[in-house]
């Protein structure tokens, strides 16, 4: 019995009518933190902002616990809206659920695919940092170029908001397998991904360091690979104008209009 898409996924759309759709995958911190790359394209485009299952307090069913789930099901999202020529971004946990979803794409309705400081593959000696080890600090010190400006004490946070970080972490851990944050069958599976690809790197990210992001780049048959100075993990959030005119050039180079 196939599951109701309408019941499964929370999706903001916003943008115009018409135009080249972008469908846009947040990571562990969830959908504000790349609601800015959802509003830059929404200037133009038709652009969709899911929600994973289980993030901000949305009900998760037990059928989706891993990455090709959540891939799968977006792959449905873009059959059933009838959608094509689409430009797939993703950012972190986001990225790897795009890679999967290029990796699954028989119909070929992805046309562009983004990855922005990416987890889901394994690389020899650049492990993805434990991120459930981490605490506030650290996370902030691991994540960004300039940690002050991002960090926020758990402690000054109203309880609802701790409760949603929380139940966020722990979406996370069930769909990223624990501190790995990997399919090791992924990256051999990329070498059949022919879609065009930009795989984008904060320089100073030291969850998945620029040496993984290089790597994740290589796994593919083509694509390219680049690097934003003085940005962590997020470099949307830290150099946005780099980092959007990275985007941009992309998304006017691949489309099939």
């Amino acid at each position: 019995m196939t599951t109701d898409l309408s019941t499964l996924l929370t999706v903001t759309a916003s943008g115009p009518a018409t135009g080249r759709p972008v469908l846009v995958l947040h990571g562990g911190g969830g959908p504000a933190t790349v609601a800015p790359i959802a509003e830059h394209f929404a200037r133009t485009a038709p652009t969709l902002l899911p929600t994973h299952p289980g993030w901000n307090g949305t009900p998760r069913p037990e059928n989706l616990a891993r990455v090709t789930d959540l891939a799968g099901a977006y792959l449905r999202l873009l059959r059933e809206r009838r959608l094509s020529d689409v430009l797939v971004v993703g950012s972190s946990l986001g990225g790897w659920i795009g890679a999967e979803l290029a990796a699954a794409d028989p119909d070929g309705l992805i046309s562009g695919l983004v990855l922005m400081n990416s987890v889901g593959i394994e690389v020899d000696g650049e492990p993805v940092r434990d991120f459930f080890s981490l605490d506030a600090r650290g996370l902030a010190e691991y994540a960004y170029h300039d940690s002050e400006r991002f960090y926020a004490d758990p402690a000054s946070l109203p309880a609802e908001r701790l409760a949603l970080v929380q139940g966020n972490m722990a979406a996370l851990r069930v769909f990223s397998g624990g501190p790995a944050m990997s399919d090791p069958t992924l990256r051999a599976r990329l070498a059949a991904v022919t879609v065009p690809t930009l795989v984008l790197w904060g320089e100073s990210d030291r969850i998945t360091t620029p040496a993984y992001g290089k790597e994740y780049a290589a796994s593919f048959p083509v694509a390219r690979f680049e690097v934003v100075a003085e940005a962590g993990h997020l470099p949307h959030l830290e150099r946005p104008e780099r980092t959007f005119a990275l985007l941009d050039d992309f998304a006017e180079r691949t489309g099939r209009g």
